[in-house]
This record gives C-alpha cells, structure tokens and sequence, in this order.
C-alpha cells in the first residue's frame, strides 16, 4: 500500500468524511474532490491535525477537465466516488440530479479509461434503491441479481450508473465495484430519507425529543463499516463491473429506538417514530460480496448506537456540534 493515493469524490459526506478518517489513520495519502464548502462532517470526525493531512480539492463531478486534472496531478491510484444528490434533492431537480448523478459518474469512469496505467481500483455507489417494492421479490434477504425497478429518480440513476460502469468493463475493461448501502447511520449522517434514525442519535446526546420520520424493518449500517467496505472495494482491483449488496444489523425501527435508550436511559419514552413503514425490501443478500472480499463484520447495533451518542455528546461538549443543522 505504500504507492497508494486515493481521491474521494463527495468526502464532504457523511460516508466519505469516514472514509477519509479510515485512509488518513492508516497513513495513505488521500485528495478529497468537492463543491466548496466547510468540511464540518470532516471536523466532526478528526481533529485539525488529521485533517492538515489531507488535500481538500474543490472541483465540480460535472467538470471534466478538472476531474481528470485532479486525478493526473496528484498520482490517484484508487478513486472511491460518493459525490451524488440524494432522494429529495434529485425529485426537486431532476436534470441536475443526472447531471451529477449519472454524467458525473461517466466522467468518473470515462477518467479511468484515459488514465489506465495509473488508477488501479475504482469503487462507486450505488444504492438499494435500485430496487422496486417489497411485494414484487420473493421473502427473504434479497439476492444482489434480483431486478431492478427503481420507484425514485435517484434510484434510476442509480441503475443507470450500474449499467455504466458494466459497458465500461465490457467495451474497455475498466474494472469496478459497486456497492448498494442500505440504512446508514452514523455520525455525519444528516442527509436523504433513512437519516432520520440518526437524528435521533443526535437528539438523545443533546436530551430532546424526537420523532423518527418511518417505522418498520431496517437493515443498519454503521457508516464507518460501509466506509471501510468502499476501501476493500476499491483495492480489490476488480477484473469485472460486479454490483453487490451491504448487509448489515436486520432490525425494526423500534428495535433502533430500544437501542438509543439502552445507551442513553435518560431518554426513555422521548424518542418515538411515526406509523409509515417504507415499501421497500428489509434485508439484502451479501453472499456474493463475501464471496469477492472476504468476511465481512457489521458492528453490533448497540455498539454502533451507544459510539455515535458518545460521540455526539463529546462533540455537543466541545462544541463541534450544530444541533440545528444534524438534526435538521
């Protein structure tokens, strides 16, 4: 690993922030690839330090020229690439929504190609909301071949970008994995339609109450573990354009709010969650991704809970913390 430089697209995000926190402690030279912006999931993360060690570049996904200037310039090896719109953001504005979304992952690809003989791993991400409605798959952990039928325009951009980076393997062999997260929570996660379980973290640290937005099954990932799986994607160094489902904590909405007030007592009765129940499949197979990176561990969900409430808290304390906007 030593002749390793990542460049992380959307690391202004809740999974990237931790996926630079990951590489930067493991001493990898890392280059962050985002619209301007105060990095404030970064400084939620790490300390000013870690983060003198990064280099914040920022770059439009859309910019073509400048993408494939960045990755030039600073010798990038492996490109994880998160930058997208989520739900609400693409419904309101769908040509931006594909031109971030789809096109910039083309241009993504489309560098790769030009620079072949210097990037050597490249990980996107896609989404389960690639998926249709629960009711159109059989029971059970859905398989990662099972069609897709995207009910959202981020999830048609999602898929389109699946069917992307296969052509890109099959015309010019430029290798890839996907990676399909499910409910993420985790500090630094304060954004799309599943954030809303975080949030409650963020509202049990502070002692307020709070009303989670669904109710139901949900699959959780802690961000950090989806992080340190984009990384082992990424040095795989796929010979393919393989697509795989995260697993994950298989638990209820209200199993989550069990956990938050087993880590925080004080809160008990406080956190609550509305009656709509999200239409989507429960549990995603991870068989194949196992069967491509190896074992595969999911922090359990009390652990994941009671370290994002921790860290709220100290943050909350030290003043890192905008309450309004992580719960916003």
């Amino acid at each position: 690993m030593a002749d390793e430089r990542f460049l992380i697209t959307g690391a202004l995000g809740c999974i990237g922030a931790w996926t630079v926190k990951r590489l930067t402690g493991e001493g990898v030279p890392v280059v962050t690839y985002d619209l301007g912006g105060e990095p404030d999931r970064l400084r939620l993360l790490m300390d000013e330090t870690a983060l003198a060690k990064v280099t914040m570049l920022n770059g439009d996904i859309t910019d073509e020229a400048a993408f494939a200037r960045a990755v030039s310039e600073h010798g990038i090896t492996h490109i994880i690439h998160l930058a997208a719109l989520q739900v609400p953001f693409v419904r309101a504005n769908p040509i931006l929504g594909a031109r971030v979304n789809v096109a910039g992952t083309a241009i993504v690809l489309e560098t790769a190609r030009a620079h072949a003989g210097q990037v050597r791993g490249l990980a996107y991400a896609s989404s389960i909301a690639v998926y249709g409605l629960a009711k159109e798959y059989p029971p059970g952990p859905l398989a990662h071949t099972a069609p897709l039928n995207p009910t959202t325009l981020y999830g048609v951009t999602k898929a389109a970008n699946e069917n992307w980076a296969k052509r890109y393997w099959e015309d010019w062999g430029i290798g890839s994995i996907g990676l399909r997260p499910a409910y993420v929570y985790g500090p630094g996660r304060d954004q799309g339609m599943t954030s809303t379980p975080t949030k409650a973290m963020v509202a049990a640290a502070v002692g307020q109450p709070y009303e989670i937005s669904f109710a139901g099954p949900a699959l959780m990932q802690h961000a950090d573990d989806v992080a340190a799986m984009f990384i082992r994607a990424a040095r795989a160094e796929h010979k393919g354009a393989a697509v795989y489902n995260l697993g994950g904590n298989l638990t209820t909405i209200a199993g989550v709010i069990a956990a938050i007030e087993r880590a925080a007592p004080d809160m008990a009765g406080k956190i609550t969650t509305s009656s709509t129940q999200l239409p989507f499949p429960a549990d995603y197979d991870e068989t194949e991704l196992r069967r491509t990176l190896g074992p595969v561990e999911w922090r359990p969900l009390d652990d994941g809970v009671r370290q994002t409430i921790d860290l709220f808290r100290t943050a909350a304390a030290a003043g890192r913390l905008d309450v309004a906007r992580a719960m916003g």
